[in-house]
């Protein structure tokens, strides 16, 4: 084909063109940031970065079955595959976007044999012929199309895919994290379900006592039967609530074998004494540790998104400009087939704009823009929402802790009431009653203090997940700019 200068007019014009694209540059809005945490004294400013949480900060607890577990989670959890999978379609529509850039391409390959007087077949003049026998005819035909990105369209729409993959991304990150929190809340749950039946079972040990000291005093006529039916209704109520314990930690085993992806008849978590620590916090925290929280790079990611389709809807007020080439080898022997002698070939250009549609381009651009408005809206959200929780736990767990200590001195008050009353009761200067009160007050101190270490753990956990992952950043973090396709 022999290119005239008309043709090398149209063909430069289209290539300037296309290094246009319609809509705004995106540039992130500013968010409010306050210049450190007002439950901690040293903070600096951060901005949303990596999605990676590979090295989340379970290993605090010192705990090698919570690890295990964790490791499990990433492995078999069903949602987590599913998120993964969300993330693969994501790529997938990205790279379909993208094949929008280059032309199309297809060829044919078609045969024909015909007999009798015909005149359907073709001369390569163009002209029928007549023919009175049998008589060949092949056809190797190809075209291409290409529509030039005059306008931006496509671009802008590879720019929406590629922040739709990144969100995706995230929407990962977030996942594996939000179900290892669950996994590690659910566990610290059931360490605790262990030691409340350890602390039930000692305190039926004492009833039990009590109970039998009762029977004594009672067969030496020095206590009535009432003192053995007090003694007996308090043992069957620490008895019940010990019952109503292992339910509950039937529960949260089955809660875990659903997170690690088992089903729970086949899973089980052998009971063991409680041995998880609380971590301390650090005193200064890095802006990298707000700047790893998925669910913030998830809803940045949406809203250049959200730009970039204002810039698609923009393109459509504009018309498409189309490419188009053919080309055909026509023989009646398939040997000569390709012979220079037989090509057919057409280009062609054409321009489509639509002239009318009732307003439903106008109301596609206010949409986009309107949808745009609204990821800002919830990018500012989810940064306020992740400082209230980061300061919520932070206040959390420094109350919880001096509840601790304040718990720590009440059991021990309580059991010291319990061993005196048990010891007056004995010698026959007190009652019954106060032998069941001091009881009493021992088993509800015991509980509340496992209660209050149980708000401290799973504090420190919902920590971890405010600071996306942990309190200590990576070495080398992969911020999401730099994963960006």
């Amino acid at each position: 084909m022999t290119t005239t200068p008309r043709h090398l007019i149209v063909l430069s014009l289209a290539v300037l063109l296309a290094g246009c694209a319609m809509g705004p540059r995106y540039k992130r809005p500013a968010v409010e940031t306050p210049p450190q945490y007002k439950e901690i004294s040293v903070w600096k400013r951060a901005e949303p970065g990596a999605v990676d949480n590979q090295g989340l900060s379970w290993s605090l607890y010192k705990d090698p079955l919570l690890d295990d577990l964790e490791a499990q989670v990433i492995v078999s959890n069903e949602n987590l595959k599913a998120a993964e999978a969300a993330y693969r379609q994501a790529r997938a529509t990205l790279a379909e976007t993208r094949a929008s850039l280059f032309p199309t391409l297809s060829a044919g390959l078609s045969g024909e044999r015909t007999s009798g007087n015909s005149r359907s077949n073709v001369s390569l003049t163009g002209n029928p012929t007549a023919t009175s026998g049998a008589r060949n005819q092949f056809d190797l035909s190809g075209e291409a199309s290409w529509e030039v990105d005059v306008w931006g369209r496509i671009r802008r729409s590879i720019e929406a895919s590629r922040a739709q993959v990144n969100a995706s991304a995230a929407d990962l990150a977030e996942a594996r994290l939000s179900t290892q929190a669950a996994l590690a809340s659910a566990y610290m749950s059931l360490r605790m379900a262990d030691d409340q039946d350890r602390v039930l079972k000692t305190l039926v040990e004492a009833q039990a006592r009590a109970l039998q000291i009762a029977k004594n005093r009672y067969g030496v006529g020095v206590a009535g039967e009432a003192d053995i039916l007090s003694a007996k209704t308090q043992l069957e109520g620490t008895q019940a609530q010990e019952v109503s314990v292992g339910a509950t930690r039937a529960s949260l085993e089955h809660a875990i074998a659903v997170l690690v992806g088992k089903p729970p008849a086949s899973f089980s978590v052998d009971p063991a004494v409680l041995a998880l620590t609380v971590p301390e916090i650090p005193v200064g925290i890095p802006s990298e540790l707000l700047e790893r929280r998925p669910d913030i790079s998830a809803a940045e990611r949406r809203m250049a998104a959200a730009n970039a389709n204002i810039g698609v809807a923009e393109a459509a007020f504009f018309p498409s400009l189309t490419l188009t080439g053919s080309g055909d080898y026509i023989s009646q022997s398939f040997g000569t087939l390709l012979s220079a002698a037989n090509p057919a070939w057409g280009i062609g250009a054409s321009a489509a704009e639509t002239v009318l549609n009732g307003g439903a381009r106008l109301a596609e651009l206010h949409g986009a823009r309107a949808s745009y408005d609204e990821a800002v809206a919830t990018y500012r959200q989810t940064v306020l929402t992740a400082f209230q929780q980061v300061e919520d736990n932070l206040s959390s767990g420094r109350t919880l802790a001096r509840q601790a200590e304040i718990e720590d001195a009440r059991v021990g008050d309580a059991r010291n009431a319990e061993r005196i009353v048990l010891n007056e009761y004995k010698a026959g200067t007190a009652d019954f009653t106060a032998v069941i009160t001091a009881q009493g007050q021992r088993l509800n101190a015991e509980i509340e203090r496992l209660s209050v270490t149980q708000s401290r753990l799973t504090t420190s956990v919902s920590l971890i997940q405010a600071l996306g992952g942990g309190w200590t950043a990576p070495a080398n973090p992969n911020t999401l700019a730099s994963n960006r396709l």
